[in-house]
């Protein structure tokens, strides 16, 4: 395995490589769940290595490099487990693409995962702030002066999607969620409300000036909602575009051991920070539990 960089502690493992390369070389059926964030095909590019999904020439090469990911999560996972992969529809402009729409990389990455052999389980749509979303995109179809203009040409704001894939098998170790039967109620209703857009770790430290897009981690709180619906304490859960580290993080603060596999050095680098730094909050936490202390 062609691995750049390498990081761990006591219950995580970070590696600076092609997630491509280092899946296949870790333990088969050793992770309980994996959530991750893949490049929405070329619609975010991180680095300039051939390597990124996010650098593929065509929607065809893409598909096919993602494939080999698709494969090795699902050789890692255990039978009957769950990988929750993070998507959202892709705006087509004129530009890139000669007409102004709507891709569905959502049912692309349905029929993908598919084909692949895994069971789609369902999905949660993530409510977006449309406003939020036109100030960051300046999608012409969410601008209030195309809406009172000519509002043919208005559209919802893009959603943020969960979509959960099953593992064929039999789940030998039951799942049991520490959540109450309101929290299910809540967060079984198929729509995620109260995400806030910006509960995430901190990216500026993670750039690099020549980035062609910046870098979108997913949000603490969708991660910790999978985390704790699909995975028990104590087992291992996987990321294979670890970005700044933020699915081990929270992985590492909700008592679970964390994987995670990414290509860009620096990405890599403030990745290993931030779980040492979830790592240390824990072990502040115990010292603070071990002295009879409410932290």
């Amino acid at each position: 395995m062609n691995v750049l960089d390498q990081a761990h502690g006591d219950n995580w493992s970070l590696y600076n490589a092609d997630s491509a390369e280092v899946l296949p070389a870790l333990p088969e059926e050793s992770v309980g769940l994996s959530v991750y964030s893949p490049p929405f095909a070329s619609l975010y590019v991180y680095s300039p290595s051939e390597r990124d999904l996010g650098n593929s020439a065509s929607r065809g090469q893409f598909w096919e490099h993602f494939r080999f990911i698709i494969d090795g999560v699902k050789r890692l996972t255990w039978p009957g487990r769950l990988t929750a992969v993070h998507v959202s529809n892709i705006a087509t402009t004129l530009a890139s693409h000669g007409v102004i729409g709507v891709e569905d990389f959502r049912g692309d990455t349905i029929r993908a995962y598919t084909e692949a052999g895994w069971i789609y389980h369902g999905e949660i749509a993530i409510q977006k702030n449309p406003q939020a979303q036109a100030i960051r995109t300046h999608a012409k179809a969410l601008l209030f002066v195309q809406l009172r203009k000519d509002s043919s040409w208005s559209r919802p704001a893009l959603l943020d999607y969960i979509l959960l894939f099953r593992k064929p098998g039999e789940n030998i170790v039951p799942v049991h969620p520490d959540i109450s039967n309101d929290q299910w109620i809540e967060w079984a209703n198929g729509i995620w409300l109260g995400i806030q857009e910006n509960d995430t770790l901190n990216v500026a430290e993670g750039r690099d000036a020549d980035d062609e897009r910046h870098i979108c981690p997913l949000q603490l709180g969708v991660i910790e909602r999978c985390i704790r619906l699909w995975s028990n304490p104590g087992e291992t859960i996987l990321t294979p575009f670890a970005g700044i580290g933020s699915e081990v993080y929270q992985a590492v603060k909700l008592g679970r051991k964390g994987v995670g596999i990414e290509l860009k050095p620096r990405y890599f680098q403030t990745a290993v920070r931030n779980v040492r730094r979830a790592e240390a909050d824990n072990a502040a936490v115990d010292l603070f539990s071990f002295a009879g202390v409410n932290a």
